[in-house]
Order: structure tokens, then sequence, then C-alpha cells
């Protein structure tokens, strides 16, 4: 069974519907001599003949074996078929991605991202997990967003400097910057400390400031809570602050801090020596591109 090929079986259907072997070689655009061999090599695999030749103008008929086979062969011809149409999408982009993505990405960047690759490719099945562990690892996940490198075998893009911003209830600050110092002291909500957090208050301590931490939560909704309650200030990276809307919220006011705090850096990463799929490679190209769309303030705005 080892030496039946696909062309063997394609040309046993072929005769078996058209009725001769030159009607068949017509049809698949074979010598009737082409279809000859391939009918013989499929015999002398299986052991016995697939067809009867009256010889003449009479067509060619099955044998019993022949009946077997071909059953058989339709389904093999099937499942050859659809194993291509499947490779043909996955060329073109559908198949499974599975990307890791945290609070701030997921609400600024990935709407765009998810939007375009369904647009661009409707068959494709997207998966997002959102964790923002101390020491990410990206296992089986095609890509892995991050606000910071990841220590693991990767490959990475750097997507865009996310600077920080004071989020304060309206009418705590003057407008435009504050002075760094002007948060010694005061009472500060913020995350907890995973991922960039502890890094940046520690920029804040450098900067002469100590504030009182009198809340941390990881929800974004809940800290602008507290802050327009007047619980306290919080210190945000602007693609948080985006993603929650804040500009447009009358109860808060947004200000650059001066000096500004080293901006947190948004990777993106995929294992290192892997091949990447089409689509995978298409997100990254729109990952890149949505980032570059954004325009956060700079450190020296």
């Amino acid at each position: 069974m080892t030496d039946i090929e696909l062309r063997h079986l394609a040309a046993m259907a072929a005769v078996a519907e058209e009725g001769t072997f030159g009607r068949a070689a017509a049809r698949l655009g074979y010598t009737q001599s082409t279809i000859s061999q391939q009918i013989a090599a499929l015999e002398r695999a299986v052991g016995g003949q697939v067809f009867d030749r009256p010889g003449g103008p009479r067509p060619v008929r099955l044998t019993p074996l022949g009946s077997v086979v071909l059953g058989q062969g339709r389904d093999l011809l099937a499942r050859a078929e659809a194993l291509a149409d499947a490779v043909d999408r996955f060329k073109a982009g559908d198949g499974r991605i599975d990307i890791g993505t945290f609070q701030s990405v997921s609400n600024v960047i990935l709407p765009s991202v998810v939007r375009r690759l369904r647009d661009e490719h409707p068959g494709c099945d997207i998966r997002l997990s959102e964790e923002e562990p101390d020491q990410p690892r990206i296992g089986d996940l095609d890509l892995l967003f991050y606000d910071g490198r990841v220590d693991d075998d990767v490959e990475h893009l750097k997507l865009l400097d996310d600077p920080y911003l004071l989020v304060a209830r309206a009418g705590t600050f003057p407008d435009g910057p504050v002075p760094l110092e002007r948060l010694d002291g005061a009472p500060m909500v913020a995350w907890p400390l995973t991922c960039s957090q502890p890094w940046m208050e520690q920029a804040v301590t450098r900067g002469g400031a100590r504030p009182r931490i009198v809340f941390r939560t990881a929800v974004n909704d809940t800290l602008l809570s507290m802050v327009r309650a007047g619980l306290g200030s919080a210190v945000l990276p602007w693609l948080a602050v985006r993603g929650a809307g804040v500009p447009s919220d009358g109860g808060l006011s947004v200000h650059e801090l001066r000096p500004s705090l080293p901006p947190r850096e948004i990777y993106l990463h995929w294992r290192a020596g892997r091949t990447r799929s089409p689509l995978a490679r298409r997100a990254i190209d729109i990952a890149a591109e949505v980032a570059a769309g954004l325009a956060p303030p700079s450190a020296g705005a």
C-alpha cells in the first residue's frame, strides 16, 4: 500500500467516472499512455486488476477489488483536497494565533490589531490572554506584549515609549506640568508592585519625592475611581490614561511631571528560532503600524 500515490487514485476515479482511459486522460490533462501507466502501477500495488477492459468502444468497468480500492481511494482524495485547502488558507493568513497581553495594550493597541486581522482573514482564530506576571514567559504563545524585555529565548520589537503622567482630581494642581517635588508626602493610589511599577516608584524617589501610597489595585477603572473620589493622585503611563478616556473626563486632570520620569517601554515578543505563521507575521506588522500611529507626549514636550 505504501506504493500507492494520490495521482494513481485520481486517475482511477477519472477512469471510473469517464468510462474510458482516453476520456480520463483528456479530463486530467494527461496522455492516454500516462493514465495506463498509473493504473498499472496501482494494480501492482494492490495485487490485482481494478478494471475489466472489454476492449473496443465498450466502457471499462470496476472489478470487485476495484470497487474496494475506489471506495477507500475517494476518502483519501477528499482528505488530500481538504489538506490542500487548509494549507492554502493557512498561507493566506487563516489559522489560530495566541497572544499574551496586558491592560494598556488590550485597551489601546489590540482592538485595532484584532479588527484588522479579522477584516483581512475572517476565518482566523484569535485567542487572547491577559496577565501581568513578574517573570513573564512566552510558553506556547505566538506573540507576547509586555512593558519591558522578557528573559526568555525570544526575539522582540519595541513598539513605543510610554511616558508617565500625573492623574489627579480636577483642581488638585494648577494647569500645566507639576514639579515632581509636589508629590512628596502626597497621598497616591497605585498599581501593585509588579511589572514596571517598582521601577517607576524608585524613579519618583530618586527625583526627590516620597508619596504616601494609600491604595493599590491592578484595575485601572478602580484606581481612577479612587482618584475621582479624592483618595489620592496617580502616576500612570500614557497608554493607561488614554485607554481609560481620562482626557475627556471632567472630574480628572492630567499633568506632565517636571522633571519627567523615564518612560516605560512597550515590546512585542515572539519565540526565537521558530517559524512564524503568516497570521503572526501580519499581526506583528499591524501592531507596529498601530503603535507608530499613536502620539504619546515626548519626554521634553
